[in-house]
């Protein structure tokens, strides 16, 4: 962060001093939401939760070091009251952002693949210039302007992901820190129930590229109709990405190995050069060629640009992570999150990597999907049912349709990610094949953690 006076960060955000907060202290940075992060020249964010009040831990923050907190009341400590900490701390991102016009921001949004797209796309830009990218899928109206915080006069990137809630919300979070390159992924089922169709999510997607300049760069997947259809709504030039024959830097030649790594030749306007990539799936090319035209726009060459994305490692937890435990056992953990699209592809690298093994899989229904919530979690049971499995846990309170689906197979309802756990671990013999995979909400990376020698509970 750039530092800043108190006196500063109150004109930002229209606050006011209280306790004894000193005009002239000054914000060194970080800006955060956890106490127990907390260090000297810090600001602390008082987010009020579902599950705690972050005023009941202001003394705390500043007893560690943070010179002041950013909150709605009054607390035991220097504060600056706002009339809303999440508004306010927008503005003080935006002010941020404004200040470092050397800064190049990326965004990146899409139904699927955002977190794995920007860290493939923060290791590039690593190479160009000193990089801020979101810890995990800090992409929300509290992770990402925390995000752009982090940024100061020698950033030269700051690479985002903007998740999208509701309409306006990419375009609220776009205002922040506004991109020179936005990146669309794809256009999918997820948060069917909060939108009401795929075009619905279209219309709130593009609004990343609605927010471009018209010297900025629209990266578009050629092989989405709703995303190619795009073009049309930005004045920056596009560029298309994807397998498809007209996409500007495409995929061809693409093989999958025994573990289900896609290896591919990697071709641009400049050259072509081949990527093996050590992350899981084929879904996992898309990612790779939407971080690659960007930074092949940010002028990478191509043979950098295939070098680095055949050395890069998962970066965020419970995406794809597979894991190969002393006795043979291999654990796919991708519990961080469900969508129709996501489920189909995870059980598409089940099949690959489970070939000649014995399979098992611990899932839960999928949210958020509205009218066709049902018949989605059913065809969810059928690919379950479908995957050659030995056995399948259904976890959660409303397995119904999953379990309809998956009629025929060998699956059992289980209350929790703990009884899923355990009843699995009693049937695993060297060399079988896990998967687990649920909605952020079910908690399912619990059960990979118990199987990997963790606690369930």
């Amino acid at each position: 962060m750039i530092p800043l006076p108190l006196a500063r960060i109150a004109e930002i955000t229209s606050g006011a001093l209280a306790g004894t907060a000193d005009p002239r202290a000054v914000v060194l940075g970080p800006v955060l939401i956890d106490s127990r992060a907390a260090e000297p020249g810090s600001l602390f964010v008082a987010i009020r939760g579902e599950r705690a009040d972050g005023h009941d831990f202001a003394a705390r923050a500043h007893e560690a070091g943070a010179v002041a907190v950013l909150a709605s009341r009054p607390v035991e400590a220097p504060c600056l009251i706002v009339g809303d900490v999440v508004t306010a701390l927008a503005e003080l991102a935006a002010a941020v952002a404004a200040e470092l016009p050397r800064t190049t921001v990326v965004g990146v949004t899409g139904s699927a693949g955002k977190t794995t797209t920007k860290d493939l796309l923060a290791g590039l830009t690593t190479l160009i210039g000193p990089t801020v990218a979101p810890v995990g899928s800090y992409n929300n109206e509290i992770g990402h302007p925390l995000t752009v915080l982090r940024a100061d006069e020698g950033t030269r990137f700051l690479v985002l992901e903007l998740s999208a809630r509701e309409e306006g919300h990419i375009a609220y979070l776009a205002r922040i820190a506004p991109p020179r390159i936005g990146v669309v992924l794809n256009v999918g089922s997820a948060h069917l129930g909060v939108f009401g169709g795929r075009e619905q999510i279209a219309k709130a997607k593009g609004e990343l590229v609605e927010a471009l300049p018209a010297d900025g760069v629209a990266v578009l997947n050629a092989d989405d109709p709703l995303v190619r259809a795009m073009a049309s709504r930005t004045q920056a030039r596009v560029t298309l990405f994807g397998r498809s024959a007209d996409a500007a830097v495409r995929a061809e030649g693409e093989t999958l190995d025994e573990r289900g790594r896609a290896s591919f030749t990697l071709r641009a306007p400049s050259g072509r050069a081949r990527v093996s990539l050590r992350l899981y799936g084929a879904q996992a090319v898309e990612n790779a060629l939407a971080a690659a035209a960007a930074a092949y726009e940010l002028g990478l060459p191509v043979a950098t640009i295939a070098e680095a994305l055949s050395r890069a490692e998962p970066r965020s937890r419970w995406r794809m992570e597979v894991t190969d435990r002393p006795d043979g056992v291999t654990v796919i953990n991708d519990a961080y999150n469900a969508s129709p699209d996501s489920v189909r592809a995870v059980f598409h690298t089940l099949g690959v990597l489970g070939k000649e093994r014995r399979r098992f899989a611990v899932i839960a229904a999928m949210r958020e999907l509205g009218d066709q919530s049902d018949a989605l979690n059913e065809e969810a049971g059928r690919l379950a049912a479908g995957a050659g499995l030995e056995g399948l846990w259904v976890v959660g309170d409303d397995p119904g349709p999953v379990m309809a689906g998956a009629r025929g197979a060998p699956a059992v309802q289980v209350a929790d990610p703990a009884a899923a756990a355990a009843e699995l671990a009693a049937r695993l013999r060297p060399g079988d094949v896990v998967l687990v995979k649920g909605p952020r909400a079910a908690g399912l990376e619990r059960v990979a953690e118990a199987l990997l020698g963790g606690d369930a509970r």
